[in-house]
């Protein structure tokens, strides 16, 4: 069993920085990628940024230059560091994996429960 643990949400006013961590753990063999994806009410699901463990990442449009994702393959954690929020980055934020859970394993995503983030003055 894999579980995904997210932290790092909360409130903020506009122009702040928010941090979001991503711990993965139980029945790890490999991780492909990990990332994060953000709905907000009346929303569909988006990608917000995603990272390989060997780093190459792609981010959504309305975040570059503002989010930077990382990868800390040794503690299988992903961290999206946000900076300049702006009012419509409120969503509640997924960590998402793609993870092979044994040698024998072929890759599945795996999602946290997801953290909410308030950009607001």
């Amino acid at each position: 069993q894999v579980q995904l643990v997210e932290s790092g949400g909360g409130l903020v006013q506009p122009g702040g920085s928010l941090r979001l961590s991503c711990a993965a753990s139980g029945n790890i063999f490999t991780i492909y990628n990990m990332g994060w994806y953000r709905q907000a009410p009346g929303k569909e699901r988006e990608l917000v940024a995603v990272i390989s463990r060997g780093g190459s990442t792609n981010y959504a449009d309305s975040v570059k230059g503002r989010f930077t994702i990382s990868i800390d393959n040794a503690k299988n954690t992903v961290s999206l560091q946000m900076n300049s929020l702006k009012p419509e980055d409120t969503a509640i934020y997924y960590c998402n994996a793609a993870i092979a859970a044994t040698v024998w394993d072929g890759q599945r995503a795996y999602w946290g429960q997801g953290t909410q983030v308030t950009v607001s003055s």
